[in-house]
């Protein structure tokens, strides 16, 4: 395959820092450019990025320019790591301009002609792309990836979903302070401390999953008939989110079945070839304290969902823990999974 030119919007914040880390020796994709705020723009990646990752800064990004997130980069594909309200105004004029945006922002994630994807789960959306693409009269595209936290938790509902059927969820969120981005939430405010409250966080959770487990219909996704109740705490671990479900099914199940429907789910074969596929999609651990953000946050290179205590549930039919990584399958590497997905179908 030849290599395809990319680009990284908002490359200097904690999710534009995993883009380049995730995007290092990628087998399809070289980074060509990176933007960055006016404070960056000019200098160079190193210069102007407060690396905030744990591995070392690759030596092509130290070197590159910082440019103006500007439509026009050389760059057929376009990471957006962009605070909402600049991806809002910015990502379409990218779009219009025949670059394809892979966004992980939230603006247009519900839009109607807007893939909201993980391709395990929904790969089918894609379709969505070339109607966008005619009503919208754009050369290029926008594809979402969902909020980080709705990322494991829908991953973990599809098997369920598809062999049981789901009418109810009662969700609790215990989510990791990256989060936040950097720098994110005061220290004083964290440590020895969880925070009720995150803005704009259960609504997302609430509707993101109904869109991405729905079913195309033509040229709309008639959302899945499912209710979701959440509530969205931050906690003081560095990246994982973790949510604590209680299902509903259609059709009972006993937690010996909810674990093989969950270990026998695979994706399509189409997905499980891209390069950030993981081995397997949901992992189920058995040991009554698993899953932990720290021990299971980077199963499958940050890309597998990590499932535990499957147990019957007092009140709907089954509950269970999942955890992900919040950064990678929940935001950069989402992103760049979906990504490969379209240029494996032939649409970018």
């Amino acid at each position: 395959m030849t290599t395809l030119n990319v680009a990284v919007l908002g490359a200097t914040g904690a999710v534009g820092q995993r883009f380049v880390q995730l995007l290092d020796g990628h087998p399809w994709f070289k980074v060509t450019a990176l933007t960055g705020s006016k404070r960056t723009v000019g200098g160079t990646y190193g210069e102007g990025c407060r690396w905030v990752l744990p591995t070392e800064m690759p030596e092509w990004a130290r070197y590159l320019p910082v440019v103006e997130t500007k439509a026009g980069l050389d760059a057929a594909i376009v990471f957006s790591a962009l605070p909402t309200e600049q991806a809002k105004e910015v990502e379409p004029e990218f779009a219009r301009a025949g670059q394809h945006v892979f966004s992980n922002a939230s603006p247009h994630r519900m839009w109607a002609d807007v893939p909201l994807l993980i391709p395990e789960v929904n790969a089918a959306h894609t379709r969505l792309v070339p109607v966008q693409r005619e009503k919208r009269g754009w050369g290029g595209s926008i594809v979402t990836n969902c909020n980080c936290t709705a990322t494991g938790f829908t991953v973990s509902l599809k098997p369920l979903l598809d062999t049981f059927g789901v009418r109810r969820v009662f969700a609790v969120s215990l989510q990791a302070a990256s989060g936040a981005g950097y720098p994110g939430v005061p220290s004083l405010d964290l440590i020895d401390n969880v925070i009720p409250y995150i803005g704009g966080e259960e609504s997302k959770l609430h509707a993101e999953p109904r869109k991405m487990l729905g079913i195309l219909d033509g040229e709309k996704i008639e959302l899945a008939a499912l209710t979701i109740s959440a509530h969205t705490n931050r906690v003081a671990v560095i990246d994982g989110h973790l949510v604590c479900a209680s299902v509903e099914l259609e059709t009972a199940a006993s937690p010996e079945e909810v674990v093989a429907a969950m270990e026998s789910f695979r994706a399509s074969d189409i997905v499980r070839d891209l390069p950030s596929s993981p081995a397997k999609v949901i992992e189920v651990r058995a040991e009554s304290d698993r899953p932990q953000p720290r021990r299971d946050r980077n199963a499958g290179n940050g890309m597998t969902t990590v499932v535990g205590r499957v147990r019957a549930d007092e009140i709907f039919h089954v509950k269970y823990a999942v955890t992900s990584h919040n950064t990678i399958k929940g935001a950069a590497g989402g992103s760049i999974h979906n990504a490969e997905l379209l240029v494996a179908e032939g649409l970018v």
